[in-house]
């Protein structure tokens, strides 16, 4: 990835705090990023774990050439900066660095979105109080240490339990067009088409075709096949679950079918096959599963059941589906045969 020169010395001027003077009487002149001589430059980007130390030459300019290393460096696309750009984003824009304005920075950040727009990327908080980015035409945001088995703050666990809540009665249609496609848009893949459960015509047991491209530009073409309740073994299905069996034929039919990608104009065929439940998938679904599967069949077709949802959705901080936002509290004085006072 390479940015504009006039736009890495720009962040550079925000870095080293060249931008602005603590005088000003007026908001369009004043400083909103703390002045760093040599030492707290040095300072800064060793707490971002680097080896970068200041060497005494023009501040924004050496800034500018570090920034440009840092894009160089390995990343997942032409929309997804490198980790270490987007960690210096986020301890540059840290709320507690905040100068000559409140805790919500919202000057510093129209600084810094004026410089990032110029390369199509913009810098937002999310709900944690940490600053992203997000490039400006996909949306991809770009995931910072997102491990789905870490432990969870209690805002993260709040947004959790609302999202299951949510999967308890939201329809087989709401679970793929609310849910699994921002979700899988967000994991980088890209494509992303849904057949739709009202016309199930040419559907070949695919809710949703999908494509990810590899480092190397190869590109995988995914399948995957969401039943809103449990998946299970049992020889007698209850109402509202999904026997493994039948799921298991149905990601077989889809990888025997071709989908047509107008990107490519050409036909190809699925080379994965995901299975997702919005409920639970059994232990014994799971093990009639692995004996059903040999050895090159194994990698071809995965699943993903309720918590891996979850834990995916909340980590990749992604904003949950209406449906699945709290009901705001009642208005005392929304009552028409009251007066307010």
């Amino acid at each position: 990835m390479k940015f504009k020169r006039r736009n890495l010395e720009a962040l550079g001027d925000l870095v080293v705090g060249n931008v602005g003077r603590d005088d000003a009487d007026n908001e369009d002149e004043a400083k909103y990023f703390p002045y760093r001589s040599s030492m707290y430059i040095t300072e800064f980007f060793q707490e971002l774990d680097t080896e970068y130390q200041h060497d005494g030459s023009t501040r924004h300019r050496w800034v500018a050439d570090v920034l440009e290393q840092m894009l160089a460096e390995p990343h997942n696309g032409p929309t997804r900066p490198p980790e270490i750009f987007c960690r210096l984003t986020a301890q540059l824009m840290s709320r507690s660095d905040r100068h000559n304005e409140g805790p919500d920075r919202s000057r510093a950040l129209a600084q810094l979105n004026e410089v990032l727009g110029r390369e199509g990327f913009e810098a937002f908080y999310g709900e944690d109080n940490h600053c992203y980015l997000r490039h400006v035409g996909t949306q991809a945001i770009p995931l910072l240490a997102a491990n789905p088995h870490r432990p969870f703050s209690k805002a993260e666990q709040e947004r959790r339990q609302l999202l299951a809540s949510y999967l308890d009665h939201c329809s087989e249609d709401d679970l793929i067009e609310e849910v699994l496609l921002p979700l899988f848009r967000q994991l980088g893949y890209h494509r992303i088409t849904a057949a739709g459960h009202k016309d199930k015509a040419l559907e070949y047991g695919k809710d949703i075709w999908m494509r990810y491209t590899l480092p190397t530009q190869h590109v995988l073409y995914f399948g995957l096949q969401a039943k809103k309740g449990k998946l299970d073994a049992s020889g007698v299905t209850k109402a509202g679950n999904a026997n493994m069996a039948e799921i298991h034929n149905q990601a077989l039919m889809m990888q025997a079918h071709e989908i047509f990608d107008p990107e490519t104009n050409r036909r190809v065929l699925v080379d994965h096959a995901f299975i997702v439940a919005g409920g639970e998938i059994t232990k014994a679904a799971r093990n009639w599963l692995g004996n059903a599967l040999d050895a090159t069949k194994r990698s071809q077709i995965m699943f993903m059941d309720r918590d891996d949802i979850l834990n995916l959705y909340v980590v990749t901080s992604l904003p949950l589906p209406e449906g699945a936002l709290p009901a705001p509290p009642p208005n005392p004085w929304s009552r028409s045969d009251e007066p307010p006072f």
